[in-house]
């Protein structure tokens, strides 16, 4: 996609939500966002699980979006699909789930998650 191309998109997406004025900056400045290894799916899914908690409004999309940023700068993507699959698992009723729930790689992928989530929480939250 040419600089044109992705300048015209930045311009439409923007005047849709409010104003173009952030994404044509980052463009023209050539400072686009360093890329995460984070797939779209995984980016989604944390962005409207956040915004259903936080009321689904646009301050909320911006909020979680920002909290995502924070999260994927501080958690690789296979450290999160870890500490994910561990809090799922830990759901898990009986012996099988306390399993995940006591475990040391758990409790550290979890931990590293919620301290990403924590320093997302206050630097996009508040």
């Amino acid at each position: 996609m040419t600089r044109y191309a992705v300048l015209l998109i930045a311009l439409s997406l923007g005047s849709a939500a409010g104003g173009a004025a952030p994404a044509l900056a980052q463009i023209a400045a050539g400072t686009a966002a360093a890329p995460n290894d984070y797939p779209t799916t995984a980016t989604a899914d944390y962005v409207f699980g956040c915004m259903q908690a936080n009321g689904n409004t646009p301050q909320s999309l911006e909020r979680c979006s920002c909290s995502f940023d924070v999260v994927a700068s501080v958690v690789p993507y296979e450290r999160y699909v870890e500490a994910s699959t561990f809090l799922s698992m830990g759901q898990v009723t009986g012996e099988k789930g306390v399993l995940f729930k006591t475990g040391v790689e758990s409790k550290n992928a979890i931990g590293d998650l919620r301290r990403a989530q924590a320093e997302a929480e206050i630097r996009c939250f508040e």
